[in-house]
Parts: structure tokens; C-alpha cells; sequence
């Protein structure tokens, strides 16, 4: 056999080999995966690092590589992140074309939640976080919790993962206790209305929570849309666009206000900026000597347009009549 085949021989069964030992389950459980077949968690309320901390966390995958195991479930197809998103993000962005991963399998709903709550909240306290990851985080606590004993045994596996030493992970409450807005509050230094206000603020579209995020919609706004169906939430942003206008808390209220439906011109209407021209009142001169003598006229005028207006439009949304 030349030389240059037992070459390729040699070459391709190395190979070979390499592809079988990414496959196969390495001592302390960790497999090497690759980066295309793991996918983002289908409910992944956290915002990837960007900036200095992401250029950060590449150089440092540059010249470490991925120092601690990434956390996913077995999919159909492939595997989905439950811990390590920016991990992955960054080792992808080095040029990594796969990463040392511990494969869960058998998770409920609530358990792969927990692992991808808690793990941002190892690496963040929550007053860092922004404000639709703050909603995330309640509504995960709120809604989604799972058993506590079971929560506490995934936050201790997370923290031995992270290098943390935590003596007791337990937030003090029992379980039925955890589904208390007031008692959440206390872990995170809120009243139960904040509680209530910020979980409200998941009824949001996306586009919305990423605008209050960036500071582009009050949140006293973003709050009052959160009540609109995704639907009109979703003709209220596409108007915004259209006309590159703001929200204001009279255009949403008024929004809310409306009894039914909305529809596309509607939202239109209540959202303009121009002025409305109001109809003016002139009230008889008969009517004035009869019922307001020795009132000034102006104002007569000005209480009869009240006193009409609340008559005609109780009811009506303010149409003309």
C-alpha cells in the first residue's frame, strides 16, 4: 500500500473514532454536541448578552474554551438549551462547533423552567434584570412552579455546576405559600401590587415588551395595552409604525375604554394625533332669560356643552351624534 493511502486510511479512521466519541457519554455525564443541533428554549424569556460582556465572554472561549457544561433536553430532532444560552452564543460566535453538554431527559414543563430561570438568576441578581425578564421570572414563580423540594435539588445541581456554594436554597415558603403574590414579593423586595403590575406585563406582544425594555414604551403604557387581545395589541403596533408615533396613556385608555371589538380604523382613530374639532354650542337667547338669568353667557354656553355631551355620548364612545 503508497504511503499517501495508509494516510487516508489512518486519517479516516481517526475520524471515525472522533465522531464515536462524540456521541458517546464521556465520564461526569457530558457529551460533546453539536452546536447546530441544539436549539434555543422554546420559551426563553431572557435577553443574549451583547456589548463588551458578549465580546468578554468570546475571548474568553477563545482561550478557555467552554470551561462549564452547557444544560439541555432531549428533543425530537435534536436538543434544546435549557442552561447556557449565552454560552452557546458566544462559542458559537468563536468559531466552536460544538460544546460540552449534560443531557437531560423527562422533564415536566415546570422543571425545564425552573433550569432556565435559575440559571440567569445565578449569573444576575434580579434588580439587573430587565423589565420583561423581571415578568419572566414572577410569572415562572407564580404559575409554572414546581414542587419545591425538586426546585431546590435543581438549583443545587446548577450552583455545584457554576462553581457556587449555596447552604440552603430554599426561599422560606411552603408550596401553596409560593402561589401568593405578597409572599413572592418579599423574595424580591416588592409589594403585591408590583408583583401584580409585573405580571400583567406577560400578556404583552414581544415587540411591546422589547420597547419597555429599551425604555421606547412607559411602562405605565405597556401596562394598560396588556389588557388589549394580542390581536389589537398587534394593530396598535402596526400603527405606531405606519405613523412613527407614541402611545400615550389618553390614546390607550381610550383603547381600553371602547366596548367590543376594535378594528384596524378604530385603532386608527384613537391613536391620531390630530385635533379634534369640536362642535360648538350656542345656546338660544330665549333659553338664557328663561333658566340662567344673570349668569354670564360664556359660561352658560360652556355647562349646556357639557350637560349635551354627557347626555348624547353616554354610552357611545364619544361617536358624533
Amino acid at each position: 500500500m503508497k504511503t499517501n493511502n495508509k494516510r487516508k486510511v489512518f486519517g479516516d479512521a481517526v475520524d471515525l473514532l472522533m465522531d464515536e466519541i462524540e456521541e458517546r457519554e464521556v465520564p461526569r455525564g457530558i457529551q460533546l454536541i453539536q452546536i447546530k443541533n441544539i436549539q434555543p428554549f422554546h420559551d426563553h424569556p431572557f435577553h443574549l448578552y451583547e456589548g463588551e460582556r458578549l465580546e468578554d465572554m468570546i475571548a474568553s472561549v477563545k482561550e478557555h474554551g467552554i470551561l462549564n457544561p452547557v444544560i439541555v433536553q432531549k428533543i425530537d430532532g435534536g436538543y434544546e438549551m435549557l442552561s447556557g444560552h449565552n454560552r452557546m452564543n458566544a462559542a458559537k460566535l468563536a468559531g466552536l462547533k460544538e460544546v460540552p453538554a449534560i443531557v437531560k431527559t423527562g422533564l415536566s414543563e415546570e422543571e425545564a423552567y425552573v433550569y432556565v430561570i435559575e440559571t440567569n438568576l445565578m449569573q444576575r441578581s434580579f434588580s439587573d434584570l430587565l423589565i420583561s425578564e423581571k415578568a419572566a421570572v414572577l410569572k415562572a414563580r407564580y404559575e409554572k412552579g414546581a414542587c419545591q423540594g425538586k426546585r431546590n435539588d435543581i438549583v443545587r445541581e446548577i450552583a455545584k455546576l457554576e462553581g457556587k456554594e449555596l447552604d440552603d436554597v430554599t426561599c422560606g415558603h411552603s408550596d401553596h405559600k409560593l402561589k401568593t403574590r405578597e409572599s413572592i414579593g418579599k423574595e424580591y423586595e416588592l409589594s403585591g401590587s408590583s408583583v401584580g403590575r409585573l405580571l400583567k406585563l406577560n400578556d404583552l406582544i414581544k415587540p411591546f415588551k422589547d420597547m419597555v425594555d429599551r425604555g421606547a414604551l412607559y411602562t405605565k403604557v405597556a401596562l394598560q395595552l396588556a389588557f388589549l387581545p394580542e390581536e389589537e395589541q398587534n394593530m396598535v403596533l402596526n400603527v405606531m409604525r405606519e405613523k412613527k408615533t407614541k402611545v400615550t396613556i389618553d390614546m390607550v385608555m381610550k383603547l381600553r375604554s371602547h366596548s367590543g371589538a376594535l378594528t384596524d380604523a378604530m385603532v386608527r382613530r384613537y391613536l391620531s394625533t390630530e385635533p379634534v374639532k369640536k362642535k360648538c354650542y350656542k345656546v338660544p337667547a330665549r333659553i338664557v332669560e328663561k333658566y340662567f338669568v344673570g349668569m354670564d353667557p360664556n359660561k352658560v354656553d360652556s355647562i349646556v356643552e357639557q350637560a349635551l355631551e354627557a347626555w348624547f355620548h353616554k354610552g357611545k364612545d364619544g361617536a358624533d351624534v
